[in-house]
């Protein structure tokens, strides 16, 4: 009888999958808090605020964690001290702009009576801030490949968070706001940490260079809008949703995504490790092995993806353990049953997306995603138009999907030789070694 050797898991891919998986883990858990201890309504209001953060740190995010680990990965200890420099300034810059914006909102406190409204303007600029360190840290872990150091870390700044709504709970605390204070004392925490471990580089803000922070911005500002339009393609379908069916609707399709991060968990890690793997060899020229990378990645992945959605069809009704009585007799399984179906296509997406970056084409990657968004909200609205709930956003996930495949696969073409049978071919055979290297009985 073999055994199977744990040292064989001992690589950057297993360690991200860890992290995520244990992310995903507190991600649900801290939705069944959400769902079991506010209504409907405010787990409604709690999810639209938090699609407003999500679309301000796109900004910062967008423009500076792709350039980071593009012209940080592999590069030379001085050159890697004057980019970390360099993103350092323009992360601080971005943030003070963020927050002048959000102290001239603050004027407009007292002419409005609407929740979302009053608890965004409070809330936008200081939880921006409160994670601004911990991004650095996540983009320089991932550019220097310590994917060990990367999945403690993000264990500190996720599980803080469920720990202190676990007390907030026991001290029969919990409400809206009090979920918003702590997720916000969480964030500065694992921010500190950081700080004081070193792991932001932070005191390499005086090595920043105008010519390096040109650079950057030269190559963040199409990844930039690309991520803005990216974050926009959710936030889209919960601020149309909260506009048109309320936010009680925001819950039931928050409720139906949570379980799509058994889906996103290997797609994040495999866009983390192929990330900083696609950005070296295309550093190096070596464009052969770039595209057998990016092929192996999205074919092992779509593959995967398929056992799983058959199982969200048998077990969809998961969906009302995670949200309580309250949720029984809504769309929410059915939803997730949809959307899950749909997510089989979305590595060919997303990585054809990335790949444009990497090879320099984020313009490009930019129209595609813009292209998106537009499909994105004339569906949504077209979609809900015709079902009156929210399987019309499952209508619109499905055009706006096979749009971004098809255009990015087009453009991806005039760089790069593949073909999507070709992805899915290498794909299985890559399985199929992956197992039987990792699974095989002596």
């Amino acid at each position: 009888m073999g055994k199977l050797s744990l040292s064989r898991f001992n690589n950057k891919h297993f360690l991200v999958l860890v992290g995520n998986g244990l992310m995903a883990i507190i991600g649900l858990a801290t939705s069944y808090i959400l769902f079991h201890s506010l209504t409907p309504e405010n787990a409604g209001v709690y999810y639209v605020l938090l699609s407003f953060v999500s679309l301000c740190e796109a900004a910062r995010y967008g423009l500076l964690a792709t350039a980071t680990v593009k012209f940080y990965a592999g590069t030379v200890p001085d050159r890697a001290a004057t980019v970390l420099g360099s993103v350092w300034f323009l992360a601080l810059a971005l943030t003070m702009i963020i927050l002048l914006l959000n102290a001239g909102a603050l004027c407009f406190l007292p002419y409005t009576h609407n929740q979302e409204v009053i608890l965004s303007i409070k809330w936008i600029g200081i939880t921006y801030v409160s994670s601004l360190p911990a991004d650095v840290v996540f983009w320089r872990l991932q550019a220097d490949e310590k994917y060990g150091k990367y999945v403690w870390y993000r264990l500190v700044n996720s599980g803080s968070t469920i720990i202190a709504f676990v007390v907030l709970i026991a001290l029969h605390k919990m409400t809206l706001e009090n979920a918003l204070i702590y997720n916000f004392l969480t964030n500065c925490l694992s921010s500190l940490i950081g700080v004081f471990l070193n792991m932001s580089g932070l005191k390499y803000v005086v090595r920043a260079s105008k010519k390096c922070i040109w650079e950057l911005v030269d190559y963040g500002k199409h990844t930039l809008m690309t991520t803005s339009c990216s974050v926009l393609l959710g936030s889209a379908d919960i601020w149309i949703i909260n506009a048109v069916l309320g936010p009680a609707a925001v819950s039931i399709y928050n409720l139906s995504m949570r379980f799509m991060a058994f889906i996103d968990l290997p797609l994040r890690t495999f866009i983390t490790t192929g990330m900083s793997e696609l950005a070296i060899l295309q550093n190096h020229n070596d464009m052969q092995r770039f595209t057998y990378v990016f092929k192996k990645y999205t074919g092992m992945l779509t593959l995967a993806f398929i056992p799983v959605a058959a199982v969200a069809i048998l077990c969809g009704d998961i969906v009302f353990m995670l949200g309580g009585s309250q949720y029984h007799g809504t769309i929410a399984a059915n939803a997730f049953r949809l959307f899950l179906v749909i997510a089989i296509l979305f590595p060919f997406d997303r990585f054809n997306g990335l790949a444009l970056d990497l090879i320099g084409k984020a313009k490009v990657n930019f129209h595609k995603v813009l292209i998106m968004l537009v499909i994105k909200v004339v569906g949504d609205f077209a979609g809900i138009a015709i079902f009156h709930n929210i399987y019309g956003i499952a209508f619109s996930l499905l055009l706006v999907t096979l749009a971004g495949i098809w255009y990015g696969y087009y453009q991806l073409r005039k760089d790069i030789t593949y073909t999507l049978p070709g992805i899915i071919t290498l794909g299985y055979d890559e399985m199929k070694l992956f197992l039987r290297k990792n699974l095989k009985r002596a």
